[in-house]
C-alpha cells in the first residue's frame, strides 16, 4: 500500500494501530492495538484498546464496538463519550490473550457499551 493510505475518508487498517482514543473531555483513554474483523461480513467488530499499565507494562486490551469510535481531526485520534471510571469496568482480557470472540461474548461487550448486536 502506498504512502497515501491514510488520505480521504479511509484509512489502512495497518494505519490505525496506535491510535490515541480520547473522552470527549479531551483526556486521553489509550490507544488502538488492533482492529478485530467480523470474517463473514467482513465489517469490523471491535477496536481493541489498549488501557491502563504503565509503559507498557500491565496494559489491558478493551474491545469497544468500533460504532462506537468516531474520528476526530483536531485531536488526530479517535473519541469516545466514555470515562476512565466507565472504561476501567468494561469487559477486556490480559494483553498477548486472544478471546474467543463468540456470539455471547459480543453481546457481553456490546451490551456493556449499549450498542445493539449486530
Amino acid at each position: 500500500m502506498d504512502s497515501d493510505s491514510t488520505t480521504g475518508t479511509t484509512i489502512a487498517a495497518s494505519k490505525v494501530e496506535g491510535t490515541k482514543v480520547y473522552n470527549l473531555q479531551g483526556e486521553k483513554l489509550g490507544s488502538i492495538d488492533d482492529l478485530v474483523i467480523d470474517k463473514a461480513s467482513g465489517q469490523v467488530r471491535y477496536a481493541a484498546l489498549e488501557f491502563g499499565g504503565f509503559l507498557g507494562m500491565g496494559t489491558d486490551i478493551y474491545p469497544v464496538p468500533w460504532s462506537r469510535l468516531k474520528y476526530d481531526t483536531g485531536n488526530d485520534g479517535y473519541v469516545i463519550d466514555l470515562d476512565k471510571t466507565q472504561l476501567e469496568g468494561a469487559p477486556r482480557y490480559a494483553q498477548g490473550a486472544d478471546p474467543e470472540y463468540t456470539g455471547d461474548y459480543g453481546r457481553k461487550v456490546y451490551d456493556y457499551y449499549g450498542v445493539t448486536w449486530l
